[in-house]
């Protein structure tokens, strides 16, 4: 069982969610504003969080942002209106998970739970299988990323950059290819989230992070990791 928060105003679609996860099983909150949302996301714990972008008191995006930079790393989805391309950009950008775009299936918003529960390591299970990836060392089955100091928060998209990486040790990697395998977006309005996120890993796992040895650019191409 986890605990998910739904942060949506629109009544209806929030006691819809609700009634669905609980018949899964699962302890469900509900904030129907911005405000009440980010003090829940802070308060509450939850294992997973859908979020709209269009709310009152606060937008969707400043919640978000928030509780990123209190170092919440709680999976999040966002709940977008069809058409707000930028929106789904600027969610991404600032630390959510993923997206879906209203109108839409309630079977796919469940399965996508599921899999960011899954991912997430929702369970406690135990770390088993770590791997060095420059100054880090990473288990990708349980989302658990520790340096010398400790353990590193991370987002689970920046896990998932680094087990792409991983597994394509030495290989060129186009920006529009990590877009496509890594988010799941066969059309994707822009590339600069690629390099957001490439800059903060960088931070994460490179010694100096202005000339790294790790990550790599390839110009024209995108990027590489090496060992």
């Amino acid at each position: 069982m986890a605990r998910i928060l739904i942060v949506e105003d629109e009544t209806d679609m929030a006691y819809g969610l609700k009634d669905n996860f609980e018949f899964d099983g699962h302890e469900v909150h509900i904030a129907e504003d911005g405000e009440l949302g980010l003090e829940m996301g802070l308060n509450l714990n939850p294992d997973l969080i859908i979020l709209d972008i269009m709310l009152p008191k606060k937008s969707g995006l400043d919640v978000c942002k928030e509780l990123r930079a209190q170092e919440r790393n709680v999976p999040i989805i966002m709940l977008t209106a069809r058409g707000q391309e930028i929106d789904k950009v600027l969610g991404l950008e600032l630390g959510a998970d993923d997206y879906i775009t209203k109108p839409f299936s309630v079977r796919e918003l469940l399965a996508r739970v599921k899999a960011l529960l899954r991912r997430s390591g929702t369970g406690g299970a135990e770390p088993t299988d770590f791997h060095r990836m420059g100054r880090l060392e990473v288990d990708f089955e349980h989302y658990i990323a520790r340096d010398s100091s400790g353990e590193v928060q991370m987002s689970h998209k920046e896990f998932e950059i680094l087990k792409f990486f991983f597994s394509h040790k030495g290989e060129a990697l186009s920006r529009e290819r990590l877009l496509n395998d890594v988010w799941g977006y066969e059309a994707y309005p822009s590339s600069r989230t690629v390099d957001n996120h490439i800059l903060q890993l960088r931070k994460k796992i490179e010694t100096e992070p202005d000339h790294p040895r790790h990550i790599l650019t390839v110009h024209g191409i995108g990027y590489k990791y090496v060992e």
